[in-house]
């Protein structure tokens, strides 16, 4: 069966008649989605490079469209994998584009699974029970608009998938890798359970329609064996108060530290920030995401702390 695919746009301005070309082959868009379709073609083929399906391995899809990667996973498949091909699930929030794409692939041997529904609904159940017993992979063009909310999910789930690479907002996507010197918030969150790496820039002339910025693909390993103390409560409080202000110095921000109400006293907190060599009188921004963890689990171990919840004083909470 031939698959057939939108004319890329090959990375130019989008003129009167090209636009024309794109609203036929494209339809209306609905912009309440956040629909950008990716049309560049070396971003596609490397966006299939990096996700590096092999035999037997189980690939979702967030946000297919109209199956301009997709193609692309399955050709990939045909080519390279033969018989052993690669199991492809397909996650579509547009009713109408889920049915196009249903009847795109209908015909073929191996057809993918297409599931019509929101993936921040639907990612959770399909990760922690139906996939629950094989590993998989997570691939997508990201609607800006859900980023945040997506890589929240992807922290809370049981079941992680061994690798994800997204086409996401080229800013979020340096703020996520970013390394010491530039830690941040974003970064913190995500790094604990994932290494992020940037694939490469992509320019926004090669969505349809053009957005305002630019994209990056990222690619995330994941450590399916990760200790949980990683991803604790104590750790993300702690990583919420420090980068609140993140113009202040480190130990300025921790000596709002509570348990109970009761404040740490300022040689409690030196010692500790002495035992893990951060010196107090740096930003945030200065520490590094294993220094973040260590830091997290000391003051978790500590005699005072018990099991108790690290928070911040009352008037300081949001």
């Amino acid at each position: 069966m031939a698959i057939l695919t939108p004319k890329p746009l090959e990375n130019q301005a989008v003129g009167s008649v090209q636009q024309a070309e794109m609203e036929h082959a494209y339809g209306k868009l609905k912009r309440s989605l956040g629909q950008n379709f990716l049309t560049d073609e070396l971003a596609l083929h490397d966006i299939i490079s990096t996700i590096n399906p092999k035999s037997g391995e189980t690939i979702v899809e967030i946000g297919p469209g109209r199956g301009a990667l997709t193609d692309k996973l399955i050709v990939f498949s045909l080519e390279f994998l033969g018989e052993k091909d690669i199991k492809v699930i397909l996650i579509e929030k547009d009713p109408i584009l889920a049915k196009e794409l249903k009847a795109k692939y209908s015909k073929l041997k191996s057809v993918p699974e297409i599931i019509e529904g929101d993936a921040l609904k639907v990612l959770p159940e399909l990760a922690n029970y139906k996939l629950k017993a094989k590993g998989y992979k997570l691939v997508g063009n990201i609607p800006y608009y859900i980023t945040g909310y997506l890589f929240r999910l992807i922290s809370e789930l049981e079941n992680k998938p061994s690798l994800a690479v997204f086409t996401i907002q080229k800013e979020v996507a340096e703020r996520i890798c970013a390394s010491e010197g530039g830690m941040n918030l974003l970064a913190a969150s995500i790094q604990v359970w994932a290494k992020p790496e940037v694939v490469r820039f992509v320019s926004r002339k090669g969505f349809y329609p053009v957005p305002k910025v630019d994209s990056a693909i990222i690619k995330l390993t994941f450590d399916r064996k990760q200790s949980t103390i990683d991803q604790s409560k104590n750790y993300y409080n702690l990583i919420k108060i420090l980068f609140k202000q993140p113009r202040k110095t480190i130990f300025n921000n921790m000596k709002q530290l509570t348990i109970d109400d009761k404040q740490i006293s300022k040689e409690e907190l030196l010692k500790i920030l002495a035992k893990q060599k951060i010196a107090p009188d740096n930003r945030p921004q200065d520490l590094t995401i294993e220094q973040l963890k260590k830091l997290s689990e000391t003051l978790k171990r500590k005699e005072f702390l018990g099991k108790k919840m690290l928070r911040r004083p009352k008037n300081l909470r949001s």
